[in-house]
């Protein structure tokens, strides 16, 4: 289907572009190993769980209670996907990858690490909201909202999954090209705008 793919897509590239999530399990990765960056995401991913369930039962009770309303959450996403635009335009060229003081962080707790990370984060919550409504791929008549909403969510944590394993994967050639190469440096905030102002538009002229 063809929301499906956008929605892939679309997941893809907010998964890629840097943000504190994805720069956290590279610094985690680089300062503490491997196995301690695939607990890290793997503790980020199961977060998203708890976002999709929030937004799924409270933006279906919403849909189905008044359209005016859903109309109003989505013209919320564009204004809040152009206010993210617009804060990684004024933001500083560089971005720096935190140092993780190293220690011998059990498996388990490097998972909880970045569960909480993601649980704790609102922000988290308010993109999942801005984001899923628009991408609703069947009429309630033919699946109901509850269940799009969890295939979206877990289309988002795979594709989230996916990105964020291959940075740890290859965390040193990462790191090599975000510390050192200043037109790395500046792809990405234009990719990063690019995406924000390309989901803020599919957003407002989603059906």
């Amino acid at each position: 289907m063809e929301f499906i793919l956008t929605f892939i897509i679309a997941s893809f590239l907010m998964a890629l572009s840097p943000g504190p999530d994805n720069i956290f399990v590279l610094s985690n990765t680089l300062y503490n190993g491997k196995k301690a960056g695939l607990f890290t995401v793997l503790g980020l991913v199961t977060g998203c769980l708890f976002h999709t369930t929030l937004v799924a039962f409270g933006v279906s009770e919403i849909i189905s209670f008044n359209q005016n309303i859903f109309l109003f959450i989505k013209i919320l996403g564009f204004s809040y996907m152009l206010i993210l635009a617009f804060r990684v335009y004024k933001s500083p060229l560089f971005f720096e990858i935190t140092k993780v003081k190293k220690i011998n962080k059990s498996n388990s707790n490097n998972f909880i690490t970045g569960l909480l990370m993601n649980i704790l984060n609102p922000k988290v919550y308010f993109f999942f909201l801005s984001f899923f409504p628009s991408f609703l791929f069947l009429s309630s008549d033919e699946l109901n909202l509850v269940s799009q909403f969890y295939i979206l969510g877990l289309l988002f944590m795979l594709t989230t999954a996916i990105v964020f394993c291959s940075i740890v994967l290859f965390s040193t050639v990462i790191s090599r090209y975000l510390i050192d190469f200043k037109i790395f440096h500046i792809v990405m905030k234009w990719i990063q705008i690019l995406i924000f102002i390309a989901i803020a538009t599919a957003i407002l002229f989603s059906v």
